[in-house]
């Protein structure tokens, strides 16, 4: 794992709603909120991050919740799906949490030797929980009603819709050292084996496809993980090599990031697991209060008032 990138680091996306974006994710999908941030951009906007107790990397998902901002469309040249891990035996579990909550879902379905569900969020971003046929013993976050024979792990896979496979699988397996694992008619599955979960890139051929729009309900980019900052700047090395635009090293008080947009039009990150969420509050305390970058810190009272109450 030392010079590697090992798997994904986060999911980001775009939702409307904050107040029903994090009821979605902590009391239906029962996540834990690890850190209520704002975007370094856009302070009035929040960067909500969901995940596991520690915000481990593999299983945090966040969002950008920008209001009314209209909704996305999914096609070519974009994240479609994010793939959560869950027990094998749990999806007659979720499918009633899921009609409870009045909450869009689908039959179970599969690919790959593995079972599915399919949910929409509430602002149409398309989840998948699967049951992986490979082993996953990470622990789960828990809640009153969601216990562990139940919970997400953490992610699975995410899914890439593209017009042309090859450039985006060129990345994956020249840069990022992932491997064409499984093919099943347009569906390309790639893996890495530097890690055991979060490891999976699923990309979908269609060559006729219209380009997606990113906006409420998509997935803004895809983050990879390193270790530190000292394997961040050497793939900042292999993708330049390539003659690929990518940003010099940002800091996210989190983690530090590069970012690119792949041949295939994806946005993707990379991102190390340093310093962590841990940083300005601890672990047991984790996203109860609005923390926020240095520099919009002189704007606190002000900005606790205009952005929406969550709880």
């Amino acid at each position: 794992m030392e010079n590697t990138i090992n798997g994904i680091h986060h999911i980001t996306a775009i939702a409307g709603n904050a107040k029903k974006n994090y009821d979605f994710y902590t009391k239906v999908l029962g996540q834990r909120l690890v850190k209520k941030t704002v975007n370094f951009d856009d302070p009035e906007t929040y960067h909500l991050y969901y995940g596991d107790k520690e915000g481990t990397p593999g299983t945090i998902l966040t969002f950008f919740p920008w209001g009314n901002i209209q909704a996305g469309r999914r096609g070519a040249r974009q994240a479609t799906e994010i793939g959560y891990s869950v027990p094998a035996n749990s999806f007659d579990f979720w499918i009633n949490r899921f009609e409870k909550h009045n909450v869009i879902y689908n039959k179970v379905a599969e690919k790959f030797g593995e079972q599915y569900l399919t949910v929409l969020d509430p602002d149409g971003l398309k989840l998948e929980l699967i049951a992986s046929k490979t082993a996953d013993n990470r622990l789960p976050w828990e809640t009153d009603e969601i216990k562990a024979e139940n919970a997400t792990k953490g992610f699975h896979n995410v899914t890439i819709t593209t017009n042309k496979m090859q450039p985006t699988a060129d990345i994956l397996t020249g840069v990022f050292g992932y491997k064409l694992l499984e093919q099943h008619v347009n569906r390309y599955r790639f893996v890495t084996d530097a890690v055991d979960n979060a490891n999976i890139v699923d990309l979908v051929e269609v060559a006729g496809e219209v380009a997606g729009h990113v906006a409420g309900g998509s997935v803004h980019h895809v983050a990879f993980r390193v270790k530190n900052e000292a394997v961040l700047m050497q793939y900042r090395e292999k993708v330049a090599a390539l003659g690929l635009h990518i940003t010099d090293k940002i800091d996210r008080n989190y983690f530090y990031s590069l970012y690119f947009r792949e041949p295939g039009g994806v946005l993707f990150e990379i991102a190390t697991d340093n310093p962590g969420f841990s940083v300005d509050e601890p672990v047991e305390e984790l996203g109860n209060t609005l923390k926020l970058p240095a520099q919009y810190e002189e704007h606190r009272a002000s900005l606790e008032t205009t952005l929406p109450k969550l709880f």
